[in-house]
């Protein structure tokens, strides 16, 4: 039989999308976003949220932080985002960075979704386990925009290490905060 995530942990994602839907429900049925505003870019979205991991080889899972800035350097074709990450469970403490090379499609006025890949590179900082990893990545980037420059997203991730063929899968989600062009 395969190892249980724990209840816990899947109860806290669980209230955080919950509770992030309904602010982003709340703020935007007060304040609708006028076209022209939902219509231009920002110069840097940062993204703040709480992240889980789960090896698909059973080992335990890890959840943590994470944050990210995120830019537009061709419009509508290519996204940029650097992310840091913070990852914890019994018996060891994990920091990764990643760069991931997005495409983002509008769904909506207000739903952006993005597809990306990129690399990652992971270090064990305590535990048996210490050391250097380096992945490759896959995103799925759901961004929710109720109003002009706050709003939330869910990223699932798949990532494979090349070299010795470990997979996990993630999920992150939280706020997203948009400094517009000047």
């Amino acid at each position: 039989m395969g190892r249980r995530f724990p209840l816990r942990g899947l109860a806290a994602a669980g209230f955080a999308a919950a509770l992030m839907l309904y602010a982003g429900v709340a703020c935007g049925a007060d304040m609708p976003v006028p076209r022209e505003d939902r219509d231009a870019d920002h110069a840097l979205v940062l993204e703040i949220g709480t992240a889980g991991e789960w090896p698909l080889d059973g080992s335990r899972p890890n959840f943590g932080g994470t944050i990210a800035a995120e830019i537009t350097p061709i419009e509508n074709w290519l996204e940029l985002e650097f992310g840091l990450t913070m990852l914890g469970t019994a018996g060891h403490t994990d920091a990764s960075g990643d760069i991931l090379f997005k495409k983002p499609f509008q769904l909506s006025p207000t739903v952006e979704f993005m597809i990306g890949a990129g690399p990652s590179l992971s270090r064990t900082l305590n535990g048996p386990e210490r050391g250097t990893s380096v992945s490759a990545e896959f995103a799925l980037d759901f961004m929710f925009w109720p109003t002009k420059n706050l709003g939330w997203y869910i990223e699932p991730t798949w990532s494979i290490n090349p070299r010795n063929g470990q997979q996990s899968a993630a999920i992150s989600i939280g706020i997203l905060i948009g400094f517009p062009q000047r």
